[in-house]
């Protein structure tokens, strides 16, 4: 199976999200079709991920990312401001407790490895929401550029979620992968304010 380990905004913040990303789409109109939009129902910040999982370590898997989320407490985000790496990937960012958000990730990661999945992504965590691709060269500057200013909604991280992807078979050019949610667990306590 493979897996990856998500906090998935609610959907008032996903759909106000989607109404910014429409009218950044509108405002900078991808004539050649080089960018690949991320589908609303797909976003997520991607805490850990596992890769290919052998479904035997999914009972141990259960219960260690279990005892990672009950170890953070329910916190507060944002959508705030865009990115891109390199030419590659458009994102949005989070701003908040972007710090209890890391240490979620770093337990998250760690509880994955004790449970003996083998990790290769060592890169540290950096909270971001991809929201396009690129097929070929596009300057995704100009994009980051109009999303600089955004600050969405206020928003609870309450739940970690270990997903599914399930990568295309068709071979048909554009076609998007599947994500289904194997298993989720509460975060601890909420956190005052």
């Amino acid at each position: 199976m493979r897996l990856f380990a998500a906090v998935v905004p609610p959907r008032p913040a996903i759909d106000e999200l989607a109404d910014e990303v429409a009218q950044l789409r509108a405002a900078l109109p991808d004539r050649r079709g080089r960018l690949r939009w991320t589908e609303p129902a797909l976003w997520h910040f991607t805490l850990a991920f596992l890769g290919e999982v052998d479904e035997a370590l999914l009972p141990e898997l259960d219960e260690r990312l279990g005892r990672a989320a009950h170890r953070h407490p329910v916190h507060e985000l944002r959508f705030a401001g865009g990115g891109r790496f390199g030419d590659r990937i458009l994102w949005v960012g989070a701003t908040g407790s972007v710090e209890t958000l890391g240490g979620l990730a770093r337990s998250t990661a760690a509880g994955a490895r004790r449970a003996g999945v083998h990790m290769a992504d060592t890169k540290p965590f950096r909270p971001h929401l991809t929201l396009a691709r690129t097929a070929g060269h596009v300057n995704l500057r100009p994009y980051a550029e109009e999303l600089a200013e955004f600050r969405g909604r206020r928003w609870w991280a309450e739940r970690v979620e270990l997903v599914q992807s399930r990568l295309p078979a068709s071979g048909v050019p554009g076609e998007r992968p599947r994500y289904e949610t194997v298993a989720s667990w509460p975060l601890g306590t909420r956190r005052a304010g």
